[in-house]
């Protein structure tokens, strides 16, 4: 059986070789050579993965009183009301506008600190994106060693060629008339 392998492989190539064979100044043809070696080739790659993380969180919030002019209104009413009890003539009126402006002035700066309000506690839920890189070796193809005919030859594939690899030859007469 080995014997009609061999022989009918080498029919083959005699036939590929005869076809080939008056086409131009070359002739090529295809051969297999013995692996000697291979080496893997790795590229590192980075991979950006966004992760989202949320967690609920306890928030107080200030919520003051409505603004309110009773201060300053009655402060300018008593004002006046104080300010009318001194001078004479228009001397008077001139009081009576001082305290109305001085009382609604007083009256103002204590409604606003006594203005006030409350607090609230409400549960918020908080969210933040951080992103993780991560370096992976990517397998990216093979350098591989081969000998032919005496000679040792280098290239690169992207499949792992096993003990043989296939090549193709090619011969041109050195001189050509």
């Amino acid at each position: 059986m080995k014997k009609i392998a061999i022989t009918l492989g080498t029919v083959l190539l005699a036939a590929s070789m005869s076809a080939t064979a008056g086409r131009g100044h070359g002739h090529n043809y295809r051969d297999t050579a013995k692996v000697v070696d291979v080496d893997p080739i790795y590229k590192t790659i980075e991979i950006s993965r966004p992760e989202k993380h949320c967690w609920d969180e306890q928030v107080t919030h200030y919520q003051p009183r409505r603004k309110s002019y009773t201060g300053t209104v009655l402060g300018g009413i008593i004002g006046g009301v104080v300010g009318n009890q001194f001078g004479q003539g228009r001397g008077r009126d001139a009081s009576t506008v001082a305290g109305t402006l001085l009382g609604a002035s007083i009256g103002n700066d204590i409604s606003r600190n006594r203005r006030g309000g409350h607090y609230t506690t409400t549960t918020e839920r908080q969210c933040e994106v951080e992103t993780y890189t991560e370096y992976e070796e990517q397998l990216v193809g093979y350098r591989v060693k081969y000998r032919y005919k005496g000679k040792v030859f280098t290239t690169r594939t992207k499949h792992h060629p096993g003990k043989r690899i296939r090549v193709r030859v090619g011969v041109t007469p050195v001189d050509d008339i």
